[in-house]
């Protein structure tokens, strides 16, 4: 392409008019502006160029710099001639154009879709620009390119300064030494310089501020007080010679610093608030005292415009010399108008070349340029040599330069110089090369430029390619390099000057797809898109973020990976242990450690200080205190979203005193306070209240000495101590504590802070139910422009609903149910509808708990349900990213009305109050119940769960396992000479003499079928032989689990009518080796099932009983003894090592006799332990027989006295026999044989249960509990 062919309108000229409407600047001036280009076609209204191409542009001259802050467009009048999209560019001298940005991209504003409509565009940031140029992008298929125009604005007028690097402007105070409480600083500025000092004001006790550009961003540093150096940096490629502009605001500490409409807000850092300046700022550079402040910095060369310092104008003052001496001195080398830069920037995309020609066959190549750009490799030069050819390209953010001559051998040049030059600055590139030499250089550090002197012959072709894809037309190969994307400029071949003017206009050279004079870089990570400290890394067509060693995630680490609570760990089944946190999800607190304790009932939060327990304080005094500082493993912040939320926090203090005074009396100046969370001072001690001065023996009266209320108050030279807990959560954690009375001879005090515990989440469980489809809850509008989240759980048995609703104008976002199966998250930030549909395989409305957390951000948009299901979808690269919402937040609501609950409803990290709000609103309650539908499947192992109002519980009490959902073991280890017994049923009499009858039906077993059994247990030992369990009954029959003298598992059953006891080997494998070894044994009828370990052994029978009587009924009927075989083979050693989870149908005797808390009948002989079963195995001496808990009378060494062991036993089980012959008598009388027989009992209606109506209405139900009656020995 030779030329650009354009359309130039001016003003006031006037040939043809062809506007849509004049250009209105005002309400009272209307200017029109047209054209006699001769490309113009003409005959109809409005502009049509002859040529319907991408190289078709149209320009208006506004006369002077106006702001404009809308456009509108219509097709050309009476023809099929219009513009469907098109970009406008903008600038104040026709020069140096620069595209309009929108939602961090170059905007492609939709135009018309018929010649009459018309389309206008409010612009989302007014400009200020002279010359303003329109690119048509795509236009009408019917016809061509088709254009009239209407721009809307006001006058614009500002006093424009002109620095060179060498002058400044010097304000001076009114005061000299002024104390500055508040700042407000104001002003616009243009250069092509990437540093400079912009403002600058420094004090003579070492206060500063200095406003500067470093690297193409700008710097604002303060410097007040000790610790008080602050620095915040801001945007960034801001050297590209546009006007840019700048307000800094500052009121104490508190700072919003704002560049071209994008604000940080910010606290300086320090301890006081004022800035303690000397008597003058400086403008435009550094003072002429030379200080040391200056460290060399270079002064500002550009253009200042509008210069404001809290109310006066500098520029103006400045301008008219209206000089008052005492504030305004214009050094040398100002002028009051903006110099045009001189630069010619060139802008290349992925399809871009520019020819430049040189010298033919010259024996020298010599060209330099400057690039910026944000892509590691690109060609940026090809040239053909007449026998070889030459590259210089970046290649991983370095510049190489490669030289292969075709027709000698070993010519070839491979050079490479700097690194990370793909960091959007420019960089200035120069090759030299000529026979045996080559130089690369790069931004004029001639120091470190490479040299080469290969041998080498060069002779040039005379053509220069600057983008390289004519390369990659030519050698019609995939290219080892990407086309360079970027911007070139000072283009230099031959060691000339480019006239790239010349280029423009057809006379030289040749180009394709670029955009001359023109820089349409941007910087997609400024402002930073990437959250909570992510780091952006960005190509010219789109950013990344990592997000690694955040504790976040996503497209643009925004979602935290944590979660907000120890209560929402604890409903993930998690254990006690050591946890990071996030209570506000991707709000402005980090995630943090906090060690979380999960109780049956209760989930506790701990935060730690670094105060040592018992630490020691002396020599303070009133005067004079001694203040101990607390630092937490949180921050304040961080804290204050625990207590927030938690619904009880308590810290335990104590004050361990001897003749140390701790509060004095309540009327009188305490010694010793503490501070907390709010910085107060509080005067109350652990075990009272706030606003009494009193400790916790104050309260209880109980103190040593009664005259006062703590006890180290009485000032005994004896140790006292006061503690107690502090729980008023408002005032929590304690930050500081300080001590007031140590200083006397004898005087000494030690403290003890605890750490702060904080139980329960009430935003975790925050809930509301919707009754009827019509009800709803209402909030503020949601504010979610560039980043939004999501996140709630939901129960329903509705086929569908809304969940949420936000509108705009046209924007809106919404979740909602839409079938059974699918979730839905659907929005509209002005680019269309978008909607992500997630599918369930299984129904959502089955009244359960399920999780939905949606995202939208500038990268993506993501729907998740139940953190397995999710839909991704990328947002477009260009368009519209801010949702703009207006209507009130709605939950609940919408034509398809929610029924169910949804609980702990967050959006962008904030926890919306749905139960206080539902507590005023008809058709909805606050809270939800159910909550065992959804979790109860965390409680394992028998567990029961059971509903709370804020969650659920795991009622463990009817297994052999403890923990909040049942899963850690409980277990025993077992010395010489210990023994638990557990009755299985306790004896009815004495039970209902010391007990209520609620509490004996509790006591009594739910089994009534004693045809089957249900064993588990988990053993560890390393000695043998032994008796791990046995189960007895009044009768001989028994069943007993033993390890033989070779460490092998044998079960043994004697039921009634077996002549011999049935005995199997569970196991051949020697379990006696210290390894944990689990057993489960069911029986059912004559059928018994075994599981050692992972190992299942097949299904055994008992052998056939003959009598009915007997028919493997456990007990038996006749009265037996204690197998005498057992203590004879297995007693000596006994049992020695651990056993844990041992558990019989649905009782625990060894946990029983471990949690003595609840009364059950079980006793234990010898000293028993409780245990994790996890220890090494464990070698301890064989228990003496006087000691062994299963010798009943007499003693048997080694076997030595057998038969008397024998005798002994049998005597005493046919005392026991005789005791009980009454009871068993009845018994027999109204005994079935084989089966029972159940009959509904009278009463039940208005009985608790049905077991509370047997007992009222059943006379014999005593006797028949004895039938069933067992004992444990282990």
């Amino acid at each position: 392409a030779s030329s650009l062919p354009s359309v130039t309108i001016q003003n006031p000229l006037i040939s043809i008019a062809f506007l849509m409407f004049p250009v209105v600047l005002n309400k009272a001036q209307k200017l029109k502006l047209i054209t006699s280009h001769t490309l113009l076609c003409v005959g109809a209204g409005g502009w049509s160029p002859l040529d319907s191409d991408h190289y078709q542009w149209l320009q208006v001259d506004l006369g002077i710099r106006k702001q404009v802050t809308a456009i509108a467009t219509q097709g050309r009048y009476s023809s099929s001639d219009w513009t469907t999209r098109y970009r406008l560019l903008y600038s104040d001298t026709g020069r140096n154009w620069k595209p309009y940005h929108q939602d961090g991209n170059i905007w492609a504003f939709t135009g018309n879709s018929n010649t009459e409509s018309v389309v206008r565009h409010d612009l989302q940031h007014a400009i200020v620009a002279r010359y303003l140029r329109i690119i048509p992008l795509d236009w009408s298929e019917e016809g061509r390119i088709g254009l009239r125009i209407e721009i809307y604005g006001c006058p614009y007028w500002a006093d424009v300064i002109n620095f060179d690097g060498q002058g400044v402007i010097s304000y001076r105070f009114k005061m000299k030494k002024m104390k500055i409480l508040k700042d407000v600083i104001a002003l616009k500025f243009k250069t092509a310089e990437s540093e400079g000092v912009i403002l600058h004001g420094e004090g003579q006790q070492g206060d500063y501020i200095t406003l500067e550009l470093r690297r193409g961003r700008l710097l604002l540093n303060q410097y007040g007080s000790i610790l008080g150096h602050t620095s915040v940096t801001s945007g960034s490629l801001l050297d590209d010679h546009h006007w840019h502009s700048v307000v800094i605001e500052r009121y104490r500490r508190n700072v919003n610093f704002t560049l071209d409409q994008h604000t940080q807000h910010f606290r300086t850092n320090g301890e006081f608030d004022h800035l303690d300046l000397d008597y003058e700022l400086t403008f435009g550079g550094m003072p002429y005292s030379g200080k040391p402040i200056s460290g060399g910095r270079r002064n500002f060369k550009g253009c200042m415009e509008s210069i404001n310092y809290n109310g006066d104008n500098i520029t103006d003052l400045a301008r008219r010399k209206k000089l008052d001496t005492s504030k305004i001195y214009a050094g040398r080398n100002l002028t009051f108008s903006c110099v045009d830069s001189h630069t010619f920037p060139v802008f290349f995309n992925a399809t871009s070349f520019l020819q430049l020609s040189g010298r033919r066959e010259h024996n020298m190549v010599s060209v330099g340029f400057q690039f910026r750009t944000w892509n590691p490799n690109g060609l940026l030069l090809f040239s053909s040599l007449a026998d070889g050819m030459l590259e210089i390209a970046l290649n991983d953010g370095k510049v190489t330069a490669h030289i292969n001559v075709t027709q000698q051998k070993n010519s070839r040049v491979d050079i490479a110089s700097g690194s990370g030059l793909n960091d959007g600055e420019w960089h200035d590139v120069r090759f030299l090369a000529k026979e045996n030499f080559a130089m690369l250089t790069i931004d004029g550090d001639e120091a470190s430029a490479v040299r080469t002197n290969a041998p080498i012959q060069i002779t040039t072709g005379g053509t220069y390619h600057f983008g390289g894809k004519c390369y990659f037309l030519w050698t019609q190969a995939s290219p080892f390099q990407r086309s360079f994307q970027g911007c070139m400029q000072l283009i230099q071949v031959d060691d000339q000057l480019a006239d790239l003017t010349a280029v423009e206009q057809g006379r030289l050279g040749a180009f394709e797809n670029v955009s001359l004079d023109m820089c349409a870089i941007i910087d997609r990570c400024m402002p930073n898109h990437c959250e909570h400290g992510g780091r952006c890394t960005q190509t010219w067509n789109s950013f990344s973020c990592s997000c690694d060693g955040t504790g976040y995630t996503g497209a643009t680490c925004h979602t935290s990976v944590y979660e907000q609570s120890c209560e929402a760990y604890k409903h993930l089944g998690r254990s006690s242990d050591l946890y990071w946190i996030d209570p506000d999800g991707s709000g402005s607190l980090g995630p943090f450690k906090v060690i979380c304790n999960m109780t049956e009932d209760k989930v506790w939060t701990t935060v730690v200080n670094n105060l040592p327990a018992q630490t020691s304080v002396t020599g303070s005094s009133r005067e004079r205190r001694t203040v101990l500082q607390l630092n937490y493993s949180a921050t304040m912040e961080q804290i204050s979203a625990i207590t927030s939320s938690a619904e009880h926090c308590e810290q335990h203090v104590a004050y361990s005193c001897r003749m140390s005074r701790l509060l004095n009396t309540p009327d009188g100046t305490p010694y010793t306070w503490w501070v907390g969370r709010a910085n107060e001072k509080h005067f109350y001690w652990g075990g009272s209240a706030p606003g009494i001065q009193k400790c916790a023996c104050g309260i209880e009266r109980n103190c040593t000495d009664p005259k006062y209320h703590c006890n180290c108050d009485a000032d005994q030279k004896q140790w006292r101590e006061d503690s107690g807990l502090l729980v008023y959560k408002d005032h929590l954690p304690v930050s500081q504590v300080a001590v007031g009375d140590t200083n006397r001879p004898g005087s000494e005090a030690k403290l003890t802070v605890g750490p702060l515990r904080c139980q329960g989440d009430r935003s975790y469980w925050n809930a509301a139910s919707f009754n009827t489809p019509s009800s709803y809850l209402h909030f503020s509008t949601f504010q979610g422009e560039t980043s939004a989240d999501i996140s709630f759980y939901f129960k329903t048995s509705a086929p569908y609903g809304v969940f949420l609703e936000n509108l705009g104008n046209t924007d809106f976002i919404r979740l909602e149910l839409k079938s059974p199966t699918v979730v839905s998250f659907s929005f509209d930030v002005g680019n269309g509808p978008v909607e992500l549909n997630v599918h369930s395989p299984t129904p959502l409305n089955d009244d359960q708990w399920h999780r939905v957390s949606a995202e939208r951000n500038v990268k993506e948009a993501i729907l998740q349900l139940d953190q397995q299901y999710r839909e991704v979808r990328p947002a477009p690269e260009q368009g519209h990213t801010r949702l703009e919402l207006y209507s009130q937040l709605y939950v609940a609501g919408g034509q398809r009305g929610f029924l169910g609950c949804i609980r702990s409803l967050k959006m962008n990290g904030v926890t919306l109050d749905l139960e206080e709000r539902a507590k005023v609103t008809p058709g909805v309650k606050p809270g939800c119940s159910g909550h065992c539908t959804s979790f109860g499947m965390y409680c394992r192992n028998g567990g029961k769960c059971v509903e709370k109002y804020n969650g659920y519980s795991c009622d463990c009490s009817g297994t052999a396992y403890d923990g909040p959902f049942c899963t850690k073991d409980v277990g025993g280890f077992f010395e010489a000479g210990t023994l638990v017994r557990y009755n299985l049923v306790p004896d009815v009499v004495v039970a209902a003499s010391s007990l209520d009858s609620k509490s004996v039906v509790q006591s009594l077993p739910t089994e009534t079928n004693l045809t089957r059994e249900d064993l588990a247990f988990s053993f560890s030992t390393s000695s043998a032989p032994s008796i791990l369990l046995y189960i007895s009954s009044r009768t001989q029959d028994y069943m007993a689990v033993v390890l033989r003298q070779n460490g092998t598992l044998q079960l043994r059953y004697n039921l009634g009518g077996l002549r011999e006891p049935f005995t199997v080997d569970l196991d051949q494998r020697n379990l006696a080796n210290g390894q944990p070894h689990s057993v489960n044994i069911t029986r059912v009828e004559r059928d018994i099932y075994v599981q050692v370990k992972e190992d299942i052994i097949h299904s055994l029978s008992v052998p056939h009983v003959f009598s009915e009587e007997h028919d493997s009924n456990l007990p038996g009927e006749n009265t037996g003894q204690i197998d005498p075989v057992l203590i004879e083979k297995y007693n000596t050693p006994g049992f020695v090592g651990c056993l844990s989870r041992v558990q019989f149908n649905s009782i625990a005797p060894l946990k029983a006799a471990l949690r003595t808390q609840v009364p059950a009948p079980v006793s234990h002989q010898g000293k028993l332990v409780e245990s994790n079963c996890g220890a090494s195995p464990l070698t301890i001496p064989p228990m003496s027989a006087a000691t062994d808990p299963w010798h009943l009378d007499g003693v048997i060494p080694d076997g030595v006295n057998r038969n008397s062991a024998i005798i002994g036993g049998i005597i005493a089980v046919v005392i026991f026999t005789i005791l009980c012959t009454l009871v068993f008598l009845i018994r027999y009388m109204f005994r079935h044989k084989g089966t029972y027989h159940t009959n509904e009992a009278k009463g039940r209606e208005s009985s608790e249960s049905a077991d509370t109506a047997i007992i009222g209405t059943d006379p014999n139900f005593t006797e028949t509990i004895d039938e069933s009656k067992k004992e444990w020995f282990i």
